[in-house]
């Protein structure tokens, strides 16, 4: 019993090493079981949030104003998917499969970001989630290119280039409403007044009150922590939001000149606690329509496993 203690003492003090010397853990190489089960959660996290994140903006895929943006906005929306099958199949090399990430998800045991629980009422709200819910995305995913688990950190590197274009587009939309009438401009800046909280809360808990934050820093799966993060992006986005003319809805919020960032308000935890729980706004009908779409897609999945076993077996009689 105590030669095995020891050898995995060993063994896990050789791979901290590793990790501090900056060296990337891959698939084959030994790792602490929580450290494989941190990043299953997180990984998988992330790549449902990409794929239920399809569903709001795909709310006004046939409402876009004109066919230029239609056409945009279903490229950003098939970019996502790709995020998701991207970050699905790297989470695969943990020894996970993706049929026990979907089930995790639609049984609840696995959560996707609280963002996307939120509903898109106007045209606005896809320019306010491509500025803000991607920018505050790209400000997590930009820390993430160096995360110590190699197949997420090379994952991370093409994510973020396209989720920086998607932040582009979604700041384009915003500044032609916010120079555009009276009526488009208020639209604007209702939808940044919805969407500011939630975007912060994307960040996750306050360091004080993170289980997992300071261990996955330790293992450099994260490299700055959850207030860290939020407070870079929001001195980003403070000066992005008064070139547009609009107003943070933060009665708070103020350039602190000795800590050289901003000061803001608290944020409701109660509201973000609500929606982690499934009692957001669209918590049941995000959660729906993937189950749906999983469903539905059944007889493909198994139209192609027929045909791919099909194939083998014509392929065995040959040899």
């Amino acid at each position: 019993m105590d030669a095995r203690t020891d050898d995995l003492d060993r063994l896990e003090a050789e791979f901290q090493a590793k990790v501090d010397a900056e060296q990337r853990i891959e698939p084959k190489d030994w790792m602490p079981d929580r450290y494989r089960q941190t990043l299953i959660r997180q990984m998988s996290q992330h790549a449902h949030s990409e794929v239920v994140g399809m569903l709001p903006e795909g709310n006004w895929l046939t409402r876009a104003p004109s066919l230029k943006r239609k056409a945009i906005l279903m490229a950003k929306i098939q970019d996502e998917g790709g995020h998701g099958l991207y970050l699905y199949s790297a989470t695969e090399t943990l020894g996970i499969s993706r049929d026990e990430m979907f089930d995790q998800l639609h049984t609840g045991k696995a959560k996707y970001s609280t963002i996307f629980n939120y509903p898109t009422l106007t045209w606005a709200d896809v320019g306010a989630i491509g500025w803000l819910v991607d920018g505050a995305a790209i400000t997590n995913q930009i820390a993430l290119c160096r995360c110590s688990y190699g197949p997420y950190a090379r994952a991370m590197i093409r994510i973020c280039k396209e989720e920086s274009f998607h932040q582009r587009q979604g700041y384009e939309i915003m500044m032609t409403m916010a120079q555009g009438t009276k009526e488009q401009k208020e639209m604007a800046q209702d939808a940044l007044n919805r969407w500011w909280w939630p975007t912060l809360m994307m960040f996750g808990p306050n360091d004080s009150n993170s289980a997992n934050s300071a261990q996955s820093m330790k293992w450099k799966i994260k490299r700055q922590s959850n207030d860290e993060l939020r407070q870079k992006f929001i001195d980003a986005t403070v000066p992005q939001a008064e070139y547009l003319g609009l107003k943070i809805p933060d009665d708070e919020l103020k350039w602190n000149e000795e800590r050289g960032a901003y000061d803001f308000g608290e944020i409701d935890w109660d509201e973000f606690k609500a929606v982690v729980s499934g009692n957001g706004l669209c918590n049941r009908e995000r959660l729906k329509a993937r189950i749906d779409a999983h469903d539905g897609g059944k007889w493909v999945r198994d139209a192609a496993l027929a045909y791919a076993a099909k194939k083998a077996a014509r392929k065995a009689e040959a040899a």
